[in-house]
């Protein structure tokens, strides 16, 4: 069974599937306690229930009720298009997918701390390795504060690299009085104010996955070419932010950094 954990205040905490609670001490943050503490009993009992080969595998999905779907014109331009996906090479390898599962378990026993961010959608538009590099130094920004201030690694999940779609409550839309196909996402339509246009298109399908591909690799590049490493953190500032009271506050924050750093070295 899960385990309580002890919050700042000696309180018993109840179990719950939260984050850590910071312990202070003079005013400041010594270290994160986990509120709970999972372990692989515990979830091999029934908190995750285990699926036969019947009951889970990679075509199950087909065998479920599915929302959310584009209604294509064209089912054999459909097919075409599926096709074509699966010969194409996977976004993301298994060692990165256990690598992460690795890290998540560390935060779920307040180990480390989970931080997401990006955009509610990407767009074909607004595609460009200036505005990748962006999300990616926010991301780095915020992490860099975070850890500085519990103690704690924190694990950076970008919402980028595939976050296309946008799920819809009604399959149509007003606009100006004119009724349109919903908007799905760059994925499958586009937003232009064109019932021609919002038509959904599986050709997007493959335009999404170079998209992603080309992002995942200058991602990949800056996170193994010191991009990310901590004695760049003074870089990270955006150009906007510099002149503005929280962009001296981030600098603040990254000399203090930069001149641990230069003791521990």
């Amino acid at each position: 069974m899960l385990q309580r954990g002890v919050r700042a205040n000696g309180k018993a905490a109840l179990p719950a599937l939260r984050g850590a609670q910071p312990l202070r001490k003079h005013g400041r943050s010594e270290r994160l306690r986990p509120i709970y503490v999972a372990n692989r009993e515990d979830l091999l009992k029934g908190l995750i229930p285990v699926q036969s080969h019947d009951e889970w595998n990679k075509d199950s999905w087909r065998n479920k009720p599915v929302l959310q779907q584009p209604d294509y014109p064209c089912e054999e331009n459909v097919a075409k298009v599926h096709k074509q996906m699966c010969d194409l090479p996977p976004l993301v390898f298994a060692g990165e997918c256990r690598n992460l599962s690795d890290k998540l378990a560390k935060c779920s026993r307040g180990e480390a701390f989970w931080l997401q961010g990006g955009d509610c959608a990407e767009s074909f538009a607004e595609f460009s390795a200036n505005h990748i590099r962006d999300t990616y130094r926010i991301l780095l920004q915020m992490s860099v504060v975070m850890m500085f201030g519990g103690g704690i690694p924190v694990v950076k999940v970008g919402r980028m690299a595939g976050q296309f779609a946008k799920p819809r409550s009604e399959p149509t839309e007003m606009i100006d009085g004119k009724e349109y196909p919903s908007y799905r996402g760059d994925i499958i339509n586009d937003s232009a104010l064109d019932v021609a246009a919002r038509v959904p298109n599986p050709e997007r399908l493959v335009a999404a996955y170079h998209q992603s591909a080309s992002t995942l690799n200058l991602i990949r590049g800056f996170s193994t070419g010191g991009y990310a490493k901590l004695d760049r953190v003074d870089k990270w500032n955006l150009d906007f932010m510099k002149k503005s009271d929280e962009g001296k506050l981030y600098m603040d924050l990254a000399a203090r950094v930069d001149d641990a750093i230069t003791f521990m070295e």
